[in-house]
């Protein structure tokens, strides 16, 4: 298939084609923890999409078995007082402001990700997020500030789960302390943590595994690797865990050793006075001012294999690079997807067949059924598509992936697919919503074995700015694609039906602290994909308008006369609304194609940017413009 675009679509041209397009063909979804994600306040003890007491949630993975696996990130800081435990207002419909993260040796540390679990089989309600320990971590709901004991230092994120229920990701170590001895009064510690990111592996029993990388004691002029020692200082080594197979196989990246800056830096700590050397290590180890990580690894993908139980490591391997090098340059590979066959995907520094400059691409590695090696195998790509990346592997071998590539002289990222049992063919480009090529963006996460494939494209067609996003869903043997917030039922939508059997637009009704009541209309945008188990159920990551509330200079809620919190509002005196993020689980429907059709076309979807109020409240959009979950999806750093 050609790639070529030899001018744009027009508006017009776009509206037809996508009105005949139509779903005919398409399933239907419908979001089955859609139920309470409007709720009022006082039923706020269940927060379907996100834990209670975390602003954001985010769908991550789903299994055969229905259970699926999440990450809320950000705190809600919703006292009216500081010292005011009884004045607690956990509201779902607000836009808490995150706490304040800051990294400081000198305070104790407070994570801010959080893990949580959802089964379409729990008894108290389908899908209901349920919070998961990791590493010792307590449920943010229960945090108390007067129990230090309750206040989690660990940083969790789930990235993987397979059919037995062995779930995999990444976290930090929990908080550790030094006698202080700098001039600080009334300071008794440093704090510090012994490693910022290891993988690991939790079973369905709660067993848990990390997965060490092969670099976490660093001695000068010597060889990093896992063995301590008199010399050597714990630099506590960087993994990530990213998938699992049904084998128990996990992929993932590793540091393999230090950067030659990151070893003077290390150097440095050994031989400085100022800080004891932990303590100096966790400096280095936190980001600058600009986010950057001071402590850099060459990065390798990796495999670890766990035993049938999931509950420890009896083998693991390091996949080569995509080329052959002895430079003391930083390349990186990282290990991403990986099918029952123990097919690697991922992506790899290496040279282009016919190029001396360092490309970054798309890769797969095979297992070598002779000594139990990894072959790497480049993606081919044509010389104006560059850095590739590949995210999921079926077991068919069918890769997916996006690359990046000038399209009308802006560069965009599209999806693609490549049979890696046939290396020798080309990466085919699908046709996205206009049955034909265009300028849309787009990434894809995740393909089951029928080859369905889930990620999100953009939406819309401006040339110079940021882009809103919606989740899709593309099917490679029927060579459909589809916007999912298009093919959903017209519940799902927001819509239900009116005492003479037309659906119309829920409303939305919050009072405020002034007596104000706020309507609008329930709005929900799926914007991403993130995975696709074998019964096409997805969980991603969809968008829900809330109402904005104001905050004292403190970041506590600002009351009113009747109890309730004030509404934050414009230069004109209206109510803001904006997006908070929320774990999405969408589920095929059942009847016939033509019942399925109408569950989704029934409804007139007329909710319009700036429309449907009964105030003129203005909205925050920013959220639809930002690519959904780039902060966290496989950590990529």
């Amino acid at each position: 298939m050609k790639f070529t675009l030899d001018k744009a679509l027009s508006l017009v041209a776009v509206g037809v084609i996508g009105a005949l397009q139509g779903v005919q063909a398409a399933p239907v979804y419908e979001i089955k923890n859609l139920s309470e994600v409007y709720q009022s306040e006082s039923d706020s003890a269940e927060l379907i999409g996100t834990l209670k007491r975390t602003r954001n949630g985010y769908g991550m993975a789903v299994n055969a078995d229905g259970k699926s696996v999440a990450v809320a990130k950000g705190k809600k800081k919703l006292s009216t007082s500081e010292d005011d435990d009884d004045g607690v207002i956990d509201i779902e419909d607000g836009i808490a402001p995150e706490e304040k993260i800051t990294f400081s040796i000198d305070k104790p540390i407070i994570a801010n990700n959080f893990s949580f679990i959802a089964s379409e089989f729990d008894t108290a309600k389908p899908w209901l997020p349920v919070f998961d320990s990791v590493n010792g971590t307590t449920d943010p709901s229960e945090t108390d500030s007067e129990k230090p004991e309750t206040i989690n230092s660990v940083d969790v994120y789930y990235y993987g789960i397979n059919d037995a229920g062995v779930k995999v990701g990444s976290m930090t170590s929990k908080e550790q302390t030094a006698p202080y001895t700098g001039t600080n009064e009334d300071q008794e510690f440093w704090y510090y943590r012994e490693f910022e990111e290891r993988g690991f592996a939790k079973n369905a029993a709660g067993t848990e595994v990390q997965l060490l990388p092969p670099c976490t004691m660093y001695e000068k002029d010597a060889t990093c690797n896992n063995t301590a020692g008199d010399n050597k200082v714990n630099i506590g080594g960087y993994s990530v865990a990213a998938a699992i197979n049904s084998a128990n196989l996990v992929t993932g990246y590793v540091g393999t050793e230090l950067s030659n800056d990151s070893e003077n830096r290390i150097d440095a700590c050994v031989e400085g006075e100022t800080y004891p050397t932990d303590v100096c290590v966790q400096i280095e180890q936190y980001p600058d001012t600009n986010g950057n990580r001071r402590i850099i690894y060459q990065r390798r993908a990796y495999v670890w294999q766990l035993d049938e139980a999931g509950s420890s490591v009896t083998d693991s391997k390091l996949l080569p690079l995509g080329f052959e090098t002895t430079s003391d340059t930083v390349y990186i590979a990282q290990g991403l997807g990986l099918n029952a066959s123990g097919v690697v995907a991922g992506r790899s520094h290496h040279k282009r067949p016919g190029y001396d400059n360092v490309s970054f691409d798309a890769f797969f590695w095979t297992p070598d059924g002779t000594d139990g090696a990894y072959q790497p195998h480049w993606v081919p790509l044509i010389e104006d598509r560059f850095q590739s990346i590949a995210y999921d592997i079926n077991d068919s071998g069918m890769l997916v992936g996006s690359f990046r590539q000038y399209i009308e002289g802006y560069v965009r990222d599209k999806f693609f697919y490549f049979d890696t049992q046939n290396p020798e063919g080309e990466v085919v480009v699908p046709n996205d919503f206009y049955n034909a090529l265009s300028d849309l963006g787009s990434k894809p996460k995740s393909v089951n074995n029928k080859g369905q494939v889930v990620g999100f494209i953009e939406t819309t067609h401006e040339k110079d700015k940021p882009r809103p996003k919606a989740g899709f869903l593309f099917d490679k043997e029927a060579t459909e694609f589809n916007d999912l917030n298009k093919i959903l039922t017209c519940e799902s939508k927001g819509f239900a039906k009116n005492a003479d059997g037309a659906w119309v637009r829920n409303k939305v009704e919050v009072q405020d602290g002034t007596g104000v009541t706020l309507s609008y209309n329930q709005d929900i945008k799926v914007v991403e994909g993130n995975s696709i188990n074998e019964d096409g159920v997805i969980v991603g990551t969809a968008f829900v308008r809330k109402p904005q509330y104001q905050y004292d200079i403190n970041g506590n809620l600002v009351i009113g006369d009747n109890g309730l919190p004030i509404f934050a509002v414009d230069g004109n005196g209206d109510p803001l609304t904006s997006f908070l993020p929320r774990m999405v689980v969408l589920q095929p429907g059942s009847g016939t194609a033509d019942e399925a059709w109408l569950a989704a076309n029934n409804c007139i979807d007329d909710n319009g940017e700036g429309e449907n109020y009964e105030r003129k409240g203005a909205a925050s959009f920013a959220w639809l413009f930002a690519l959904p979950l780039l902060w966290l999806r496989r950590r990529f750093k």
